[in-house]
């Protein structure tokens, strides 16, 4: 048996908060975590809609009912079934919905930051290491950096921009141990950071993202 692969045309989706107009002073693309849709993670965003930030969510390419055969939809970004070329495509999306934006958007007059929650992680650091991206903020929600970019030595690529490690302390995923070893990995690529730690456990928290839209 051989395994073939084979190139198509997909029609992707991906959920706005703002328009693209001259007003814009930051965009922001979220990536949302496992099981989740990009409609329904752009929810928690809405308070940060004020005119002047443009919030684009994404959606993974997979979709899937989350219980059975009918009911709640979600979507994954990969598995570890063809993982590499599902990590191909999606950079190719996001770089897709990134020239899309900026077709109405001065690149040279905005601040982006790529959030990402949960699963969501390892697709905005794939993102921005391997994309077509300059990426100002890079927020990591709930979730680590992938290991492939530990292991490949390729987390030098984030001391140029300002990185952001927010976790809750009952997240039952991203356990202090986790963050702990993610934060040793940073340090000894000499990688700087700031991790922001909540009440709470593997969720966003509209407290701490409207901090961190404040800068």
């Amino acid at each position: 048996m051989k395994e073939k692969h084979i190139k198509i045309e997909k029609t992707a989706r991906y959920f706005q908060l703002g328009e693209a107009t001259s007003v814009i002073k930051q965009v922001w693309f979220v990536c949302h975590g496992y099981g989740q849709l990009g409609s329904y993670f752009l929810k928690h965003f809405e308070s940060l809609d004020n005119g002047e930030r443009l919030i684009v969510a994404p959606e993974g390419l997979s979709r899937f009912y989350l219980n059975g055969f009918y009911g709640r939809i979600g979507a994954s970004w990969m598995t570890r079934e063809g993982r590499l070329n599902d990590i191909k495509d999606y950079v190719l999306y996001l770089d897709a919905i990134h020239q899309q934006v900026f077709e109405g958007v001065d690149r040279s007059a905005v601040d982006v930051s790529v959030l990402g929650f949960s699963q969501g992680t390892a697709t905005a650091s794939r993102w921005a290491a391997l994309g077509d991206v300059k990426v100002d903020q890079l927020i990591l929600w709930a979730g680590l950096l992938p290991p492939e970019l530990i292991e490949q030595n390729k987390l030098e690529i984030f001391q140029k921009l300002k990185l952001m490690l927010v976790a809750g302390e009952n997240d039952e995923y991203a356990s202090a141990e986790k963050i702990l070893e993610q934060e040793n990995h940073l340090k000894e690529n000499s990688v700087p950071y700031k991790l922001i730690k909540f009440a709470g456990g593997h969720e966003m928290d509209s407290q701490v993202l409207k901090q961190i839209a404040a800068g």
